[in-house]
């Protein structure tokens, strides 16, 4: 079925292209005739059933000299002079065409007087109305075909091209998609294995001294950990979900610098009835927290807001630090972010991180508003996209 499918079009492009041929061939012999006759010179070319009688005979050798021509390519080069063999095959049988369409055509009693009367002119550039005489008129009408099957063949080499360019851009396209599919997987999934390390670390230390707090925290940490499979199976989460699992992450960070950490996260009836990216959030968090506490043994506070204003969504992580200290700027939580914009908004988002004031660290988030994706879609519908 998919081998139809390819040859359909090559032979619906041969086909049209020699109707053209023959159309133009036997309007072009009609034309010429009738201005010669005026000069008295008849018959000096072959009838038109005659010419139409020739294409329709060569039409199945036109078709076989392409398919033969596609099957033996041009690679190596010493293929290139059986190409060439096969149209000079096919060039020389439009002689022998015309003659059989010339016999179909006439009367049998009436071929001798035909053939005399042309007064030995019985040739033209594509066909002959009698048997030729000499090698030059043979020539001439081999020339004239050899150049007809090239332009066809230059047709349909010129389409499979196209066609074979027009795939290879679908599957760079499709493997190019993939590719963004697995980095944003990847990307969503970049929650610190240190941090968890540290969180299983913190809950091991309360089991022995304070067993019901270690219990709600390896709750917590469930709900977390399945709260972030499902959100890296999608694109796009609600705004909700996304402040609901900064929540659980802040608070059993809390629980582990219960004495230094105090958090803010805005309630879910504050927030905008908005989507964002799966995980945007998280590796802001995660670094506001592991630069807040480092460089001093001060109280820390990690604040997240979100706002909207003109098509536009705000979110930002605000969190406080030491005096004088200069956290890195590209991080690999902030490459993380930066990248995951650039692929999923282009220029239509901005991010912006970097100290403001002495004591203080701001991580923001311009995107476009995404409040119109379906109840339990993972995609942004084209016009938000």
């Amino acid at each position: 079925m998919r081998m139809v499918s390819r040859i359909r079009p090559q032979l619906l492009i041969v086909t049209a292209f020699w109707a053209y041929v023959a159309v133009s061939n036997v309007l072009y012999a009609n034309l010429t005739q009738a201005s010669l006759t005026q000069l008295h010179l008849t018959n000096f070319f072959a009838p038109w059933q005659a010419r139409l009688l020739q294409h329709l005979i060569l039409y199945p050798l036109l078709l076989a000299a392409v398919w033969g021509s596609q099957r033996i390519g041009w690679q190596p080069l010493r293929r290139v002079p059986l190409q060439l063999l096969i149209g000079v095959v096919f060039a020389v049988s439009a002689t022998p065409a015309i003659w059989i369409g010339q016999l179909l055509i006439d009367d049998p009693s009436e071929h001798h007087h035909h053939h005399m009367s042309m007064s030995g002119m019985n040739t033209n550039a594509a066909g002959f109305g009698g048997m030729p005489d000499t090698l030059p008129v043979w020539l001439a009408s081999a020339t004239t075909f050899l150049l007809t099957y090239g332009f066809a063949l230059a047709l349909i080499s010129g389409f499979d091209f196209y066609r074979r360019l027009r795939d290879s851009q679908i599957r760079s396209a499709a493997l190019e998609r993939a590719l963004t599919a697995a980095h944003l997987a990847s990307l969503r999934m970049q929650l610190s294995p240190h941090s968890l390390f540290n969180l299983l670390h913190t809950i091991s230390g309360q089991i022995e001294w304070d067993p019901a707090a270690a219990r709600t925290m390896i709750v917590q940490l469930g709900d977390l950990l399945r709260r972030l499979l499902n959100a890296g199976e999608k694109e796009y989460s609600r705004l909700a979900d996304e402040m609901q699992f900064a929540r659980l992450y802040l608070q059993l960070q809390q629980r582990r610098f219960a004495d230094r950490l105090s958090v803010e996260v805005p309630p879910a009836a504050e927030l905008p009835a908005a989507w964002v990216p799966s995980l945007i959030l998280q590796p802001l968090i995660e670094n506001a927290i592991v630069h807040g506490l480092a460089g001093h043994q001060g109280p820390v506070s990690v604040r997240v807001t979100a706002g909207m204003g003109r098509g536009t969504l705000v979110l930002r992580v605000i969190n406080t630090m030491a005096a004088g200290r200069v956290p890195r700027e590209n991080g690999i939580g902030l490459r993380n972010v930066r990248d995951r914009l650039a692929i999923q908004f282009g220029e239509r988002a901005v991010f912006t991180a970097g100290p403001e004031g002495e004591r203080q660290w701001v991580a923001e988030i311009l995107l476009p508003l995404l409040n119109d994706v379906l109840e339990g879609s993972a995609t942004v519908p084209a016009e938000s996209a």
